[in-house]
């Protein structure tokens, strides 16, 4: 096993770096060279059995590493792996698995991975630095928009020998690119076809992780085995993980037969995630003898977050006093209250529930500086952090936040004509779109639509199914639609497929708002240059502070707990990573003898 990452300098002045078991972005992995499993894992846990997910929606390609097509995710993970794993433990930290160590200098100019030389493909082939290179260059060229993303940022790329890649940054700076090369998968030279490799395909793809693809029902269903050969399986990072012989992936269209299918034991475990049937549609017999379990985890991660997307590329929401208005016409307190029980609470930030959340905070010293050539597009709210998002009575009919808005639709260039919103020099009427796709984003969606007729103005709720709607989502073809934000604790660059101005004009991307602001772009580059934890806390609560300042999105609610349910044939570890729920670390428990 190699030490942490320790440099020496030379008479040249050239920073060197010893191989290392582990990197993370920030400070010191918190596992020593010497650690023998995660301690979310359960490092004895028993191999064998079925696990069947079920999962809402549809496939028609097994490549999730492009842009055409519903791929099947678990294929990353599952069958293809990366060169290091994540430990889910921590805010982000890499240890090896097909690279056995890292290197890289203290100013972050380069990467070096080596392979571990017992590394192969399920077809027996091993895996070589040719097939990272490979990789790397074929995902730059053919990836998802991120992958093009983030490795066009290598300035180059060589084999120093079969086991050892090196990739040079030039003058990129961006101190998480050694980490998001770490994840990159790596896929097999030998059996892959570069020039289709964008195009959809069911054809089972080769990988050297745990599983391999067995069976295919297209757009029904995925059956995964277990490969006994698996190089990997002994690794630390991998001990108590996979252990199912077989995962099987079901798939269902509509949301109230994928519910029934659990309730009568058609699939082992679902994430819930509406608070109406968590807290009174698991009254059933299965549940009240024990044999479905309910698991409530509260991850330590920011908490996920519901928004409802202002599309800015549309004309009705070009104007940000547009987006403050119907920002105060949303009745979080009524919705609720008459929907969700009151379980819920609410943020205005991006980050809600962590210590890289702005909201409510005073904006410190670092950020105050980064945030210099910005200050005038910031509100002094939200830089002193006073702001808070509005609070109706909860009646449905508050005059006050109707009064609001409606001065700020005035200055906007609208006038109420007849119970009619309309623009005051075209008389073109306020109307637009909301697309949603389960019943609760249209429960929401029709109690926002009412509040909405007080100020006149037209919103038409549209439910589609979820393939069309993840296809106007990603072509950014849609007025206003509710999305969930997942953020870690570590962003990076990601943040740039989320807010980037590149990726406004990027289908695929998650730029769904369209925003393209310059102090967006610098404060994900500050973040990103950040080499103490300090330095880049205060650099993303800036870029929550921009983001929240342009009024992109309409904050619904956040969501401080994961809801599992699961029948009892599937066991857990009692250890919850700091990400949550993890089925990796899940096994089976065969039926108890009578």
């Amino acid at each position: 096993m190699f030490g942490l990452l320790v440099f020496s300098t030379l008479t040249d002045h050239t920073a060197v770096a010893a191989e290392s078991y582990a990197i993370a972005m920030h400070g010191a992995p918190a596992l020593p060279a010497t650690f023998t499993h995660m301690p979310y894992a359960r490092a004895e846990a028993p191999k064998g059995g079925r696990l069947v997910q079920g999962l809402l929606g549809t496939f028609d390609s097994l490549n999730p590493l492009i842009v055409k097509g519903l791929p099947v995710r678990q294929i990353s993970g599952y069958v293809l792996e990366s060169l290091m794993t994540r430990g889910n433990d921590e805010a982000f930290t890499l240890y090896g698995l097909v690279a056995r160590s890292v290197e890289t200098d203290e100013q972050r100019r380069y990467v070096t991975f080596h392979l571990d030389p017992r590394a192969r493909f399920s077809d027996g082939q091993p895996v070589t630095a040719d097939d990272v290179l490979f990789s790397w260059a074929l995902l730059r060229d053919k990836g998802r928009p991120n992958y093009r993303q983030y490795y066009s940022k290598v300035a180059r790329a060589e084999v120093t020998d079969p086991l050892t890649v090196r990739f040079d940054f030039g003058g990129a700076q961006d101190r998480e690119l050694p980490l998001i090369l770490g994840l990159m998968p790596i896929l097999p030279r030998h059996a892959v076809d570069a020039a289709t490799f964008d195009e959809t395909s069911l054809a089972a793809p080769i990988g050297s992780g745990p599983y391999r693809v067995t069976a295919v029902n297209p757009g029904v269903s995925v059956t995964l085995t277990r490969n006994p050969d698996y190089w990997g399986r002994d690794l630390p990072a991998n001990r108590g993980l996979w252990n199912f012989d077989e995962v099987r992936l079901d798939y269902y269209r509509e949301a109230n037969g994928y519910f029934e299918a659990f309730r009568r034991g058609l699939y082992d475990f679902r994430v819930e995630t509406e608070p109406l049937r968590w807290h009174d549609g698991y009254d059933f017999p299965a549940v009240r003898s024990g044999q479905v379990i309910r698991d409530t985890i509260k991850p330590g991660t920011p908490q996920p977050s519901q928004f409802l997307v202002f599309n800015t590329r549309r004309p009705v929401f070009a104007d940000i006093r547009v987006r403050q208005a119907l920002t105060l016409l949303f009745d979080f307190e009524w919705i609720n209250r008459n929907y969700f029980f009151g379980i819920y609470g609410r943020s205005a930030g991006y980050f809600a529930g962590s210590e890289l959340s702005a909201y409510g905070r005073a904006a410190d010293a670092r950020e105050l500086e980064f945030l210099k050539p910005f200050a005038p597009h910031i509100p002094a709210g939200i830089l002193d952090g006073s702001y808070r998002l509005p609070v109706t009575d909860g009646s449905g009919r508050d005059r006050a936040s109707l009064r609001q808005a409606l001065d700020l639709l005035s200055q906007a260039g609208y006038e109420l004509d007849h119970a009619v919103l309309r623009k005051r020099d075209s008389k073109t009427p306020f109307s637009f779109e909301i697309l949603v796709t389960t019943r609760d984003q249209e429960r929401i969606a029709l109690a926002f639509s009412r509040d909405l007729k007080r100020a006149g103005i037209e919103a038409r709720v549209r439910a589609v199914d979820p393939v069309q709607f993840d296809q106007r989502r990603l072509g950014f073809d849609f007025d206003m639609i509710q999305n969930r934000l997942d953020q870690s604790l570590s962003p990076g660059n990601e943040q740039y497929f989320y807010w980037g101005s590149e990726a406004a004009d990027t289908p695929g991307t998650r730029n769904y708002m369209g925003c393209k602001d310059p102090a967006i772009d610098a404060m994900i580059g500050e973040m990103l240059a950040a080499r103490d934890r300090n330095v880049f806390v205060a650099a993303v609560r800036a870029l929550d502070r921009v983001l929240m300042s342009g009024f992109y999105a309409i904050p619904v609610f956040n969501i401080s707990e994961q809801w599992i349910a699961r029948w009892n044939r599937i066991e857990r570890p009692e250890a919850t990573a700091l990400t949550g729920y993890l089925p990796e670390t899940w096994w089976y428990r065969p039926p108890q003898s009578k």
